[in-house]
């Protein structure tokens, strides 16, 4: 009996509780302004919307310079709508800097391909460039499919840090998707990091890097570090690995507001 009285007590709470939250209009938490933009969506989940800018369309690197000279053009070879990465020409970027962003891009490793391990269609995605090089964050580029390597250098992961959810690459010469929601670190007046670098991933539509926080800029050899920067190129590696040259297409990027604007 004691034990009916305490339960029937317990629900008489819950539902005084309940019914309190129910006072008031509905008119009080309704929200009307701003009001977001509106947008024509791509036809497909692979075009680009309506406020997109786009990187590469496949007809021209107008969007890309060299990463050892901004001031010179990008010199990868654009043929039949596609860009195929000349690797003597080094690493490409955005001529636009960017902070938080939406990036889709495609690419696809030969289905010739050759070599074993990090020396088979390496490639990557630098997310934010922090210089010439190397120099900034990597989401990994490489074929995956039925090649085993440490499994932070695989495609998918954020290299030498993120080690990816899934693994859902296809054979060599099957176009593969990125699509990246980035948020870029914030850094205090100091120069102090204040929030860190964080990374949503889709790979050929499974996700395999979740809102994921970042150490760092990429790092080959030891662990990373986060020094203050401001907004950066997306860079495209050309790797010096002796496998055939991978190529990209269908490549734009939606700008973010910042957290909590």
């Amino acid at each position: 009996m004691k034990l009916r009285l305490v339960l029937t007590a317990l629900l008489a709470g819950s539902f005084g509780a309940a019914h309190a939250q129910q006072t008031g209009k509905p008119e009080d938490t309704e929200v009307w302004e701003p009001v977001p933009k509106v947008i024509t969506p791509g036809k497909t989940s692979s075009d680009a919307p309506s406020d997109a800018l786009i990187l590469f369309d496949g007809k021209n690197l107008d969007q890309w310079v060299s990463t050892d000279d901004r001031t010179a053009p990008a010199k990868w070879t654009v043929s039949n709508g596609i860009m195929t990465v000349k690797k003597d020409a080094g690493n490409i970027e955005t001529k636009r800097s960017f902070t938080n962003y939406q990036l889709h891009l495609e690419w696809r490793v030969p289905a010739n391909i050759s070599g074993t391990a990090q020396a088979r269609g390496n490639s990557g995605v630098f997310l934010a460039s922090l210089g010439k090089g190397d120099l900034g964050y990597e989401l990994q580029i490489l074929d995956s499919y039925n090649n085993k390597t440490y499994v932070n250098g695989m495609a998918g992961s954020i290299y030498k840090q993120l080690i990816p959810l899934a693994n859902p690459t296809r054979k060599p010469g099957e176009w593969q998707t990125y699509d990246v929601i980035w948020t870029a670190p914030t850094f205090a007046a100091g120069g102090a990091m204040a929030t860190p670098a964080r990374v949503t991933v889709l790979f050929n539509g499974v996700l395999v890097e979740n809102n994921a926080t970042l150490l760092g800029p990429t790092l080959y050899i030891g662990k990373p570090t986060y020094q203050s920067h401001g907004p950066a190129p997306i860079k495209l590696q050309a790797h010096g690995d002796k496998s055939e040259p991978l190529s990209f297409r269908n490549i734009w990027v939606r700008e973010l507001p910042a957290a909590g604007q």
